[in-house]
Formats: C-alpha cells, structure tokens, sequence
C-alpha cells in the first residue's frame, strides 16, 4: 500500500459523541483526496453510533482512530469493556435503543471487534470513500 495515500488521525479520550462527529467532520475536510458528501455523512454517522455506544457501554471514555485509506475509510473506537456489541431487538417504545449496531453493520463493508480483554476492545468499521 503506497503510505503516501494514507491519512490517520486519533482524537484521544473522547468523552461527546457532538465532539467526535466535529472531529470526524474536520478530518474528513482534511483529506487531499475529497470524498463524496454523501460518504461523508456515512462515517459521520457511523462515527456517531459507535462513540455512542462506547460512551454508553464501554466506560465512559474511549478514543477515536480515523484512517483514509485509498479506497476506504476506517473508523475505530477503543473503549475499557471487554463486551463485545450485540445485535438485540431494538426497541420502539422504551427508548433504550438497539438500532446502532445494526445500522452500522448495514454501512459498512465490514466491522471487526478485536481485544476482548480486560484493558478493553476495539470496535472497527471499513466503509467506502
């Protein structure tokens, strides 16, 4: 992969989903290579509900890791809990949610989870420029 064609950015100890969609914004404006508003408002979104969750079930505080990649946009949310997302009914009524994670891996051309252990996890999404 050239290098040269890659661009990283870590927002570290991200503590607002408002926070990390701004900074996704910034870094996607960023880019050299533009993509399209319409992609651009899918990593915005996704963004969303993955710091959301993390924020909600992963401790309280988590980080942000955006990649471009030539092709692709990487995103990737580090948290403290070793539980991995679960698909679960969503719930229309109550207001304690289920659609994110299931959103999420509709956008996506992939998600992965890795750590699983007591210093946490990673939650990544790959999703098309």
């Amino acid at each position: 992969m050239d290098t040269m064609s890659v661009s990283v950015a870590t927002v570290r100890s991200a503590t607002s989903v408002a926070g990390a969609r701004e900074s996704a914004r910034d870094f996607l404006e960023g880019l050299v290579q533009p993509i399209a508003a319409e992609a651009a408002d899918t990593v915005v979104l996704v963004v969303s509900e993955l710091v959301t969750n993390a924020l909600r079930h992963g401790g309280g505080t988590c980080t942000l890791d955006l990649t471009a990649h030539p092709d692709n946009i990487e995103v990737a949310v580090h948290d403290r809990s070793p539980q991995a997302p679960r698909m679960r009914t969503s719930d229309l009524n109550g207001g304690t949610g289920g659609f994110g994670w299931p959103m999420v891996n509709r956008l996506a051309r992939a998600t992965t989870v890795t750590g699983h252990t007591a210093g946490g996890k990673t939650v990544s999404a790959l999703l098309a420029r």
